[in-house]
């Protein structure tokens, strides 16, 4: 994983002492070759689609991206941005995700043709362990023990452990050096709140992150506005916030949750 700084309270596209960035491009910016990137989402719900494309359209190389599957879902427009698009560019080295098939037999899979090609590496983790990899991080927590995927190719030539007659795969944490992801509101400190389903792999994401990029569907808040009690991810995760316009093509209407469902 890239050895990355500190995120600076200011810089491109933002004011002094502001999370809050004019554009997706001032976001991702400096985002360099070889990083670590999760993004958010389970198929399209939660999913960052505008920082995707502004990943894409950043052009940083030799990513390794971390995912629930690279591929948003049959509700997500077959040219609608998602991993797909940084493949093609040839942005990506690794994937690290739970899906790396897909999962009808009819559906096309951009991923998939080119790690079978040989030209994209995978490494595929169950679902849940996945996400205890991101949150252990976040927690300063190095390894863990887990019974998935134990007795299956997943756990071969690796460590395993029995604990009162079980036996346990030894699983390592999964830092990031960046986190982007979608919320439902934020406000000027970066206070996260989700709607429903969108608290899937966002938060803890979030958590594992060195900087933290999250796109918001409603306007920015005020400092305060969001009742502490409603807050699902302290600002102390969140570095910079970006408020989704209105889209012309008309991808993601902005109705209260639409794509959080």
């Amino acid at each position: 994983m890239m050895r990355l700084k500190k995120d600076k309270t200011s810089g491109r596209g933002m004011s002094a002492k502001s999370k809050i960035y004019a554009t997706f491009d001032d976001a991702v910016h400096d985002i360099p070759d070889g990083a670590t990137i999760g993004f958010g989402g389970f198929a399209v719900v939660g999913m960052p689609i505008n920082l995707y494309e502004a990943v894409a359209k950043q052009g940083a190389k030799n990513l390794t991206c971390v995912s629930n599957s690279t591929r948003g879902g049959a509700t997500l427009p077959a040219n609608g941005p998602d991993m797909g698009q940084m493949i093609v560019n040839g942005q990506v080295k690794k994937v690290i995700c739970a899906f790396t098939a897909p999962t009808r037999a009819s559906q096309r899979l951009i991923f998939a043709e080119y790690h079978e090609k040989g030209l994209i590496e995978a490494e595929l983790v169950p679902q849940g362990t996945l996400a205890e990899r991101m949150r252990a991080a976040g927690a300063g927590i190095p390894a863990f023990y887990t019974p998935a995927a134990v007795g299956t190719e997943l756990a071969e030539g690796r460590e395993t452990r029995s604990f009162n007659g079980r036996e346990y795969l030894l699983e390592h944490a999964l830092p990031l050096d960046y986190a982007c992801i979608r919320a439902y509101q934020a406000d000027a400190s970066g206070n996260l709140r989700f709607r429903r389903s969108q608290r899937n792999f966002n938060p803890i994401m979030a958590m594992a992150a060195r900087v933290t990029i999250v796109e918001v569907e409603e306007d920015i808040l005020p400092v305060g506005a969001i009742d502490p009690d409603d807050v699902h991810t302290p600002g102390i995760f969140v570095h910079r916030i970006v408020k989704i316009p209105p889209s012309p093509e008309g991808w993601w209407p902005q109705r209260p949750g639409s794509v959080g469902r």
